[in-house]
C-alpha cells in the first residue's frame, strides 16, 4: 500500500476522532500533521513523511490549539439593537389586551407596542412585565 494513502487513512482517523471528542481540538492538529505526511510522501520517496507528521503536528498544536480555545471560550456575542430588549424590564403605559390589539409599554425611555406572551391575558398600566421577545416593532412581555 502506497504511504501516502496509510498518511491519508490516517489523518481521516484523527478527524474522526476530532469530530467524535467535541471541541477538546486535541486530535486536529495531528490530523493536519497527518495530511501534510500524506502530501509528501506522495510528491517524494522515503521516510520524510514521519518527519513532516511530527514537526507539523507539534506546531500545529502549539501554535493554532490556544487561539482556538480562546475562541470556543469566550462570551457569548454581544447583544445590539432590539435583541437587546430581551429580559429588560418594563412598565405598561396602555392596557395590555391581545383580543383587542391593544398595549404600550415603556423599556429603557423607549415606547414600545406590546403584546402578551399568554393570549388571553391582560395586563394593566402600572404593571411591571419583563421583555420574552421582539417581533418587529412589537414586544412581547410577560408579568
Amino acid at each position: 500500500m502506497a504511504g501516502w494513502l496509510i498518511w491519508l487513512l490516517i489523518a481521516c482517523g484523527f478527524g474522526a476522532g476530532e469530530v467524535m471528542s467535541g471541541s477538546s481540538f486535541y486530535l486536529a492538529p495531528f490530523a493536519v500533521g497527518a495530511l501534510l505526511a500524506a502530501a509528501v510522501e506522495g510528491a517524494t520517496d522515503g521516510a520524510a513523511g514521519v518527519i513532516v507528521f511530527l514537526v507539523a503536528s507539534v506546531l500545529t498544536l502549539t501554535a493554532l490549539r490556544p487561539l482556538v480555545m480562546r475562541r470556543l471560550q469566550s462570551g457569548p456575542p454581544l447583544r445590539t439593537g432590539a435583541a437587546a430588549l430581551v429580559g429588560k424590564r418594563g412598565v405598561v403605559l396602555e392596557r395590555i389586551a391581545n383580543h383587542e390589539g391593544a398595549g404600550r409599554v415603556r423599556i429603557d425611555h423607549e415606547v414600545w407596542t406590546a403584546r402578551s406572551l399568554d393570549e388571553d391575558h391582560v395586563i394593566e398600566a402600572g404593571t411591571q412585565v419583563e421583555v420574552v421577545d421582539i417581533k418587529g416593532a412589537t414586544a412581547l412581555v410577560m408579568e
